[in-house]
């Protein structure tokens, strides 16, 4: 195929916007999957996209439309997944937006669109959802116009659910995105923008070619890794993949290979070949970092090396997954997981308890910190209890977010006291419409828990949010433990704020104390910031009538049973043990 003839383009779009309804009109329209095959949100291959209605894996897929091969890349909406959006970016031309003509523009949007512009792309605006009834065309239309700079007459209005106006849509691609620039004759370059590990092949990478070629059986190598490999096969996906016998510049494909892990491949890495090597690579290449931290432990510590291998098997395809096992006094052994966010931490829980069938208690999400201390080492330490002693730190370093909320402006008094109230800065305030973007900043950890929760109750639901990691700044931080009878629980210890820690230990005390139940001794439940108790909550003793086989009698009888059960209830607190049910180390989570 020649490169006139070759559009490459992706859908971005803020969660259900309809990016995955339009992909599947787009398929149907180009016969590229028969009537009978078609089923809704077809390129969403797992149970779990299907059921929360969002885009968790990308896929591509190459259809035939008057001549041209035009390649569609349906990328996911959240923001967890924002370095593979901008990966698959890169292996675009051009990117169709869609907006929900209902909700208008949403914080991913935003994100989204300044993604497309970092990439020089052609962006061709779309207004989705005209049928439905609370469609508001001129609104929304007038906020496209406001971000894009574009005219009315450019955005197309169709509906992807009954295809009214996808076939614009396409002959927009075609006549609007530029072909694809490379040279042929240039030694091998192309762009991995997704690899995934199959049980039965290796590692399958998706790739854009940039320069040159990939033949079946070539010797590739991957330049940021290091790792070398065999192209076993070749092809495109149609969206099941169909062999070729080469992948030529310009075009979007798959390659199987020999690898055996992700690790090897990742995502913004450059493929060459042994045959055509090149010592250029191509650029937007970074390493990326989980910043969200939890424990995961099995209920029954005989399950433990079930958890252990599924964490393995789902990391060789997902290299952002990274893990070490960790033991617990209270919980045993476990395995502390660090995630892209809240929504790859949801996605992977969910997939252990259902796709393994391992019933796992959770801990309290963390972010990572950095520790100075005094004789000039720094650590980074991804959970509250591995805090070194106080006397040896220096200083604490917290990861900070820049933020973006787009909310109705009938409700910007709300966000930012929300934003105040989890230590933040407003930084600026921009109206689009009849919509307010609140740019701030604000420490990860403040927002780890229920945030966004908090967020969509104040603004009725309207708010949307979007965020990227911007740097560490030193914070007087202090580690807050809990105590159960006595003893420390090292699983609910938690970073915080000095500031915060008093109302902090206060609240998860109160949790605790309704979720513990209550024992034949009292219990004493105390939060502490080294050895001075900051709170306190008591677990009042179950109480049992001993006597009530007394009639009569001496009032020294009665004194007497009561000083023995008094006896017995002190002796009992000496050596009984409170178990502690798994829903109190996830009290943070339903702070409210």
């Amino acid at each position: 195929m020649k490169l006139d003839q070759i559009r490459n383009f992706c859908i971005i779009a803020h969660i259900d916007h309809g990016k995955s309804t339009l992909a599947d009109r787009m398929l149907e329209l180009t016969n590229t999957v028969q009537k009978r095959d078609m089923k809704a949100q077809l390129l969403d291959s797992m149970d779990l996209e299907r059921e929360k209605g969002i885009t968790i894996k990308l896929a591509p897929v190459r259809m035939k439309y008057k001549g041209y091969d035009l390649n569609l890349i349906d990328t996911p909406g959240h923001v967890d997944f924002s370095y593979e959006v901008s990966r698959s970016l890169q292996a675009c031309e051009g990117a169709v937006l869609v907006v929900d003509a209902s909700q208008g523009i949403q914080a991913q949007t935003l994100a989204n669109v300044y993604l497309a512009l970092n990439q020089n792309l052609t962006i061709i605006p779309v207004l989705n959802k005209i049928d439905l009834p609370a469609a508001d065309i001129p609104r929304v239309s007038a906020e496209i116009i406001n971000l894009l700079g574009c005219k009315e007459q450019d955005i197309l209005k169709i509906s992807a659910k009954t295809g009214e106006g996808v076939e614009e849509v396409l002959d927009a691609v075609i006549k609007q995105v530029q072909s694809p620039t490379g040279d042929e004759n240039a030694p091998t370059r192309a762009l991995i923008f997704d690899s995934y590990y199959d049980d039965y092949r290796g590692v399958i990478l998706y790739i854009r070619m940039v320069d040159g070629m990939i033949q079946k059986g070539d010797t590739i190598e991957m330049m940021a890794t290091n790792a070398s490999g065999i192209a076993l096969e070749v092809g495109a996906l149609q969206p099941t993949m169909k062999s070729g016998i080469s992948l030529m510049t310009g075009e979007i494909g798959y390659v199987v290979t020999n690898l055996r892990t992700t690790r090897d491949a990742r995502v913004g890495d450059t493929v060459t070949t042994k045959r055509s090597h090149t010592e250029s690579q191509l650029p937007g290449y970074k390493l990326v970092k989980p910043f969200v931290y939890a424990g995961f432990f099995p209920v029954s510590n005989d399950d433990y090396q079930d958890l252990k291998d599924a964490i393995e098997k789902l990391s060789l395809s997902d290299s952002a997954l990274q893990f070490e096992p960790e033991n617990s006094p209270v919980l045993g052994f476990g395995v502390r997981i660090g995630f892209l966010g809240l929504l790859h931490m949801d996605i992977i829980h969910e997939r252990l308890e259902r796709e393994y069938n391992l019933d796992l208690v959770v801990t309290n999400p963390s972010t990572d910190y950095q520790v100075a201390l005094s004789n000039g080492d720094n650590l980074d330490i991804k959970s509250a209890s591995s805090l070194p002693d106080v006397s040896h730190i220096k200083e604490i370093r917290e990861p900070w977010i820049n933020g973006e909320i787009v909310v109705p402006q009938s409700y910007i008094g709300s966000v930012l006291q929300l934003i105040i109230s989890k230590r933040g800065r407003q930084k600026n305030l921009s109206y689009i419409d009849e919509r307010a973007l609140i740019s701030f900043e604000a420490p990860l950890a403040n927002l780890l828990t229920d945030f966004y929760d908090q967020l969509k109750s104040v603004t009725s639901g309207y708010g949307s949010f979007n965020y990227e990691l911007d740097d560490y700044r030193t914070e007087d931080l202090v580690r807050v433990d809990f105590y159960v009878a006595g003893n420390i629980v090292d699983a609910l210890s938690v970073m915080a704020h000095r500031s915060e820690a008093q109302s902090l230990g206060r609240e998860v005390v109160d949790k605790l104390k309704e979720v513990i139940p209550r024992q034949n001794f009292q219990v004493a439940l105390q939060a502490a910031i080294g050895a001075k108790f900051i709170a306190r909550a008591d677990l009042s003793a179950y109480r049992k009538d001993v006597t009530t086989g007394l009639y009569g009698g001496d009032v020294s009888r009665k004194k007497k049973v009561l000083a023995k059960q008094a006896k017995g209830k002190k002796r009992m607190k000496r050596f009984g043990k409170v178990d502690i049910p798994s829903e109190a180390f996830t009290v943070m989570l339903k702070r409210g």
